[in-house]
């Protein structure tokens, strides 16, 4: 779905099974001193904050990381000829959603804590859901609207009107163009498509590549001009998030099974993978894991289908997981730095089906009660660093509560720094230990088995870069199967 990697795995089968990457890159050093005291509501630094040394976030990666959560929108073509990919032969006839509702979907992403939703303008069938000038393998070719339909139009406009950001996914793999292979031939069809959909549906917020590269209805392949598809992006969307395993905003996880490394860093080295779909001996551990000494911020999006694939699929409307799986993939994903990019494809309808919608909807219910009450509300928390590259931060809680989650953060405008760290609890007239990590950057969760505590503390035990104060929140509500750190919840 994201990469020749992939689809070279996948040749000869309709079914989507994300390749299992372990490998990963860990190295820390460096600097920090000072004292501060602070909220857990707002930062009174009682010192001047030292610069990183390394890379920080544009405002728009920040952004784009604070939204933690995404909607994937797999749709086309294969959603009616029961394929995961298609081979760019089926005929546009066969596309007509009759009660297609974009509206729909983004009431369904706002409502359910999504703020943002990607669709498949085109994938590698080549089918464009918008009446491109450049084929007649698109929707004016098809039923649907009498051959007058936008789904790219609709899209962007139920977005505006819901108050979700729009993003969009061209593949570069065209299954079936018969320029694909033709070198500047095809790149000029392609940057032609990009850039319709880059000029005509005003602001998008992020631009979805894969470099997925096979064959085209001729046998040949294409070498992408990535440099000249990303200029073309930085033109046209100046703001807009460009996505790929190479960046350059922000970087594929290195799986489909929403399953980053425990150490994560935004920071990377752009030489490990410098243009989408580069083979070498780095690219699995930089993909999961980043890298401490990294000279770019590069974060990582964590993608995950609801069902089994990746289109919709009737016969899997019993496969779609579950609320707390769902639950588990955002302390997962978004718990360890990352955002979560969740696949929910539209139906041949063109709605949202109702045990997906159901599912987005519990899920999101049980984030918003569990996170609804935090016990560090009003409490201050006081930091101070002990030595070159570590720190502490104390609260006393002035009574005992009961805790099963802990959510650690750092100012990531600032950098990310930490490398190791320890979290303890002041239970029974003692410190014990109840949690530890690597990397805590935007987010940190840590799920523990529940435990009364008077007292809490972080230490950090090592950090990367000049450390800043760690804000640490803490919460009382359970989830079922409570026990494991970054949890193993209906996984």
């Amino acid at each position: 779905m994201t990469d020749d990697r992939r689809m070279n795995e996948h040749k000869n089968t309709n079914n989507l099974r994300a390749a299992s990457i372990s490998r990963r890159a860990f190295v820390a050093a460096s600097v920090a001193t000072g004292a501060t005291i602070f909220s857990s509501r707002q930062l009174r630094a009682t010192t001047v904050d030292q610069k990183s040394s390394g890379p920080v976030p544009t405002a728009a990666q920040l952004a784009w990381q604070r939204d933690e959560r995404a909607l994937f929108l797999h749709f086309g073509t294969t959603t009616f000829t029961n394929k995961e990919w298609g081979d760019g032969t089926e005929s546009p006839d066969s596309f007509n959603p009759t009660k297609l509702d974009a509206r729909q979907w983004a009431r369904t992403a706002k409502a359910t804590g999504f703020p943002a939703m990607i669709l498949t303008a085109k994938h590698h069938d080549g089918f464009c859901l918008w009446p491109t000038s450049t084929t007649k393998h698109s929707v004016g070719s098809s039923p649907f609207r009498e051959g007058k339909g936008d789904v790219v139009r609709e899209f962007v406009d139920a977005c505006r009107a819901e108050g979700v950001k729009p993003g969009l996914y061209c593949s570069p793999w065209d299954r079936n163009s018969p320029l694909f292979g033709e070198g500047k031939t095809y790149d000029d069809f392609y940057i032609q498509q990009l850039t319709e959909l880059l000029t005509n549906y005003s602001d998008i917020y992020q631009l979805w590549f894969d470099a997925a590269n096979g064959e085209g209805p001729n046998g040949d392949k294409q070498v992408y001009d990535w440099p000249r598809i990303f200029a073309l992006v930085r033109t046209l969307q100046p703001n807009a998030i460009i996505f790929s395993d190479a960046g350059p905003d922000a970087r594929w996880i290195g799986n489909d099974r929403g399953d980053p490394s425990m150490a994560n860093w935004s920071r990377v080295d752009p030489k490990a993978i410098p243009v989408p779909g580069f083979q070498g001996p780095m690219v699995n551990a930089m993909l999961q894991s980043g890298h401490a000494n990294g000279t770019v911020w590069r974060p990582g999006e964590t993608d995950i289908s609801i069902r089994p694939t990746w289109y919709h699929h009737a016969n899997e409307d019993r496969r779609v997981k579950p609320a707390g799986t769902l639950v588990a993939y955002f302390f997962q994903s978004v718990g360890r730095n990352s955002k979560l990019l969740l696949n929910v494809p539209p139906n041949r309808e063109g709605l949202f089906s109702d045990v997906d919608v159901a599912a987005l909807t519990n899920m999101h219910q049980t984030l918003s009660e569990l996170f609804a009450d935090d016990l560090t509300g009003g409490v201050k928390q006081n930091w101070s660093t002990t030595g070159t590259n570590t720190g502490t931060v104390e609260i006393d809680l002035g009574r005992p509560v009961r805790i099963s989650v802990i959510d650690l953060r750092e100012d990531i405008a600032k950098g990310q720094a930490v490398a190791r760290y320890v979290t303890e609890g002041f239970v029974d007239g003692s410190w014990q230990e109840l949690s530890k990590g690597t990397t805590i950057g935007y987010r940190a969760l840590d799920r523990i088995p529940q435990v009364e505590i008077s007292r809490f503390r972080v230490r950090v035990e090592e950090s990367a870069d000049t450390l800043h104060p760690i804000e640490v929140h803490l919460y009382a509500e359970p989830l079922p199967g409570a026990g494991a750190r970054r949890p193993g919840l209906d996984l």
